[in-house]
């Protein structure tokens, strides 16, 4: 399934994205990895991870400092059906724990991520239930202040 994923930092001068690839993420690891190695390059903190696969689900990945990054899942029933959703979702907890994972759409994660950023956990979860993924992410990066450089990224 194709994907989009970039990562956004926002530092002195504003936010900075990147494209993300996630192809060779195997393990939780290489995720923080990545989110990592954005905070060092551009000097950002916070750094988001904006996840969407082919319309059907997202994920929101924010790494604050040195703190084990936090993550949202708009699906947990997407864990059946992709590799990404599923590494993902091991940030929250085992994939046999997910609630409803083979019932409904029902999101779980750190709903409370993007509070600071303008988005709540009540319009996270109705986004979630209510938009589709690629809306949703142009609204959080709306919110936050980044969406022009969304916008550059998902062309």
């Amino acid at each position: 399934m194709p994907y989009f994923a970039a990562v956004f930092a926002q530092t002195e001068a504003g936010w900075v994205g990147t494209e993300a690839d996630l192809s060779e993420a195997k393990v939780m690891d290489d995720v923080s990895d990545l989110l990592r190695e954005s905070a060092l390059e551009t000097g950002g903190d916070p750094v988001v991870l904006l996840v969407e696969e082919d319309d059907e689900w997202f994920a929101v990945l924010r790494l604050d400092g040195e703190e084990d990054p936090r993550v949202f899942l708009s699906d947990a029933r997407a864990i059946v059906s992709s590799e990404l959703a599923g590494l993902l979702y091991q940030f929250i907890g085992a994939a046999e724990e997910a609630p409803d994972a083979g019932v409904d759409g029902a999101p779980d994660g750190d709903r409370e991520l993007l509070g600071d950023l303008g988005t709540d956990a009540q319009e996270l979860d109705d986004l979630s239930e209510r938009s589709l993924p690629t809306d949703a992410l142009l609204i959080f990066a709306e919110r936050a202040g980044f969406a022009e450089e969304f916008d550059r990224l998902h062309e």
